[in-house]
């Protein structure tokens, strides 16, 4: 595994943390702990089923913002106004119960007219894409490889939700780099769908249509 890309203790102007589920790639103590210490108004947003799991880590639940499939939190900061909702992921199946809800979530962002899906880990399950083609998918972050999406299935994802663009993410965290896979399909395959590759510390700013 590389180093982090910054020390999560610089993180000082956060309002929402979002984590996916409880695994500890994705909720990691030593990234949150100093984040929610220098963001002192800062909320984790997570599944419900993984607050103990949160606050084993040493966060306070009065911290924490549980949501589950099908609810919204709500954002209001200097006349901003923005919506996060959650739906399922399937790592690699739903798993949900009754009292913990869904256990692994993806987040559709909302501000404005721009919807950013940040899909967590998933893997395609058959009513991913009725569930998010409401919301006007403007870039979809999908995770490829492992058990996660195939390009070819990540694509066909951004077709069925008509998405914008299509951003792959977690390639490479295991044995595996898809990356050049992923491109090579995209080009030979769904030319016309735009999608983009990040260097590590990119800014990049959604090109006006």
């Amino acid at each position: 595994l590389t180093a982090p890309p910054l020390d999560a203790a610089q993180v000082r102007h956060a309002d929402m943390i979002l984590a996916t589920h409880a695994h500890p790639g994705h909720l990691d103590g030593p990234s949150l702990v100093p984040m929610l210490e220098r963001s002192r108004a800062a909320k984790l947003v997570l599944p419900k089923s993984a607050a103990d799991a949160a606050n084993a880590l040493g966060i306070p639940y009065p911290r924490m913002s549980t949501t589950d499939a099908g609810l919204r939190i709500e954002y209001f900061k200097d006349n901003l106004y923005g919506r996060i909702y959650a739906v399922p992921s399937a790592h690699p199946t739903l798993d949900h119960t009754g009292p913990g809800g869904h256990p692994y979530l993806g987040y559709l962002i909302r501000f404005g007219r721009w919807t950013v899906y940040h899909a967590g880990d998933c893997a395609p399950y058959p009513d991913l894409a009725a569930r998010l083609r409401p919301y006007n998918v403007t870039v979809a972050l999908l995770p490829i490889g492992d058990k996660n999406f195939s390009p070819s299935q990540a694509a066909q994802l951004a077709l069925d939700i008509d998405a914008k663009w299509i951003i792959p993410m977690h390639y490479g965290t295991f044995s595996e780099d898809r990356e050049s896979e992923f491109v090579a399909h995209m080009l030979g395959h769904r030319p016309e769908l735009r999608f983009r590759i990040f260097q590590v510390g990119e800014k990049w700013v959604v090109p006006e249509e």
